[in-house]
C-alpha cells in the first residue's frame, strides 16, 4: 500500500511537472491541467490516461501557438452558421481524434459564452452544441479532456454528445430571464427497434435546437395496426413535420405521408439482408413514394433528417 502510495505521488509530481511544461504561458491550460490532476487523485482515471490525455494536447501546443491557432490547424469554425442558415454546425466525429472534438467542442461553447457576456439575445438552436457519430469508446478518451467552457452529456442510444455552455447557467437564472417556448413539434418514428440509434440522432438533434420531439418507434409495416393506432399522435394540431426512419423495404415513409397533412422527411437506415444494398433499397422506394410531400435524405443520416424537418418548420 506505501509503494503504491508513492508511485501515485510520483506520477502526479510527473504529471504536475509535464503540464507546466507544456502550458507554461497558457493560464485557460493551466487551470484545465488542474482538472485533470483532481480527476487522477478522485480516481476517476489512472495517471497513465491522464499523461495520454497532456500528451495529446501537449502534441497539439508544441508549435507554440496560442490555443486559437492551434484549433485553426485543423478546423475552420463556422460560428454564424446558425444566425446565416437558421440551424448550427455540428461535429461529424469520425475520423477526427478525441483531442480534436474536445478542442471543437469547447470552441463552440465558448463563442456560445460570448455572446451571453455581450448581452446579446441567444436563439435556442444557436445554444446547440453537438458531435455525432460517437461510440462510447470515443466519448470516454473526449471525457478525459478538460473542457474550460461548459459541460458534455452523452446521448448512448444517438452516439451524440452535447455540450451545454457555462454561461448558459447564469443566463437561464438571471431575473426577468423567461425560458423559450418549444419552436415547435416534430414526431419521429421509426419501423423497427434497430432504427432507433438513426431516430434518436434526429431526435436528440432537434431537442438540443429547441423543438419538442414526440417518439412513437417500432411501427413498421409489417404490423400495420401498429402505425393505424399511433395516428392520434401523427396527427395531432400542435406536430408540424414528421421524420420516418426506416430500414428493410423502407415503405413506413409513404404510409405515413398518406396519412398526414404535414411533411414527411424520410431517412433511410442501412438495417436489412443483403439484397438492401446497406440502406440503397428503402432510399429507392422513398425516392419513388406515390405520396406526395415526402423529403428524402442520405442512408443512416439522422441529423440530415432533423436538419430538414427543423427547416420546414421555421415560421
Amino acid at each position: 500500500m506505501i509503494t503504491k502510495m508513492i508511485s501515485f505521488r510520483g506520477s502526479l509530481r510527473l504529471l504536475n511537472f509535464a503540464a507546466k511544461r507544456s502550458f507554461a504561458t497558457k493560464s485557460n491550460d493551466q487551470y484545465a491541467i488542474s482538472q485533470l490532476l483532481q480527476q487522477v487523485e478522485k480516481g476517476s482515471i489512472s495517471a497513465n490516461e491522464a499523461e495520454k490525455v497532456i500528451r495529446d494536447i501537449g502534441e497539439l501546443n508544441e508549435s507554440g501557438n496560442a490555443p486559437d491557432e492551434t484549433l485553426r490547424s485543423f478546423a475552420n469554425l463556422d460560428h454564424r452558421r446558425s444566425s446565416r442558415t437558421g440551424f448550427p454546425e455540428a461535429i461529424f466525429s469520425a475520423g477526427k481524434t478525441p483531442s480534436q472534438i474536445a478542442a471543437i467542442l469547447d470552441d463552440m461553447a465558448g463563442n456560445v459564452n460570448e455572446f451571453v457576456q455581450s448581452g446579446s439575445y441567444v436563439e435556442t438552436y444557436h445554444k446547440a452544441i453537438l458531435a455525432t457519430r460517437v461510440d462510447k469508446d470515443l466519448f470516454e478518451q473526449v471525457s478525459k479532456f478538460p473542457l474550460k467552457n461548459g459541460e458534455i452529456t452523452y446521448h448512448e442510444m444517438a452516439n451524440i454528445i452535447s455540450m451545454k455552455a457555462s454561461g448558459l447557467d447564469e443566463a437561464e437564472t438571471s431575473k426577468g430571464n423567461k425560458a423559450q417556448a418549444a419552436i415547435g413539434k416534430v414526431v419521429v418514428a421509426c419501423a423497427g427497434t434497430t432504427d432507433i440509434p438513426v431516430a434518436e440522432e434526429a431526435a436528440i438533434t432537434l431537442e438540443a435546437a429547441g423543438c419538442e420531439v414526440d417518439r412513437i418507434y417500432d411501427v413498421g409495416v409489417a404490423g400495420l395496426h401498429r402505425i393505424i393506432n399511433a395516428l392520434p399522435r401523427l396527427r395531432d394540431e400542435d406536430v408540424d413535420c414528421v421524420i420516418v426512419c426506416a430500414g428493410m423495404d423502407g415503405a413506413l415513409p409513404s404510409v405515413v405521408a398518406g396519412l398526414v397533412q404535414v411533411p414527411v422527411v424520410a431517412v433511410p437506415t442501412s438495417i436489412g439482408y443483403g439484397a438492401s444494398f446497406g440502406g440503397v433499397s428503402a432510399m429507392l422506394t422513398m425516392l419513388n413514394s406515390c405520396a406526395p410531400g415526402v423529403g428524402v435524405v442520405n442512408i443512416d443520416n439522422g441529423f440530415g433528417g432533423a436538419a430538414l424537418a427543423f427547416k420546414c418548420i421555421q415560421k
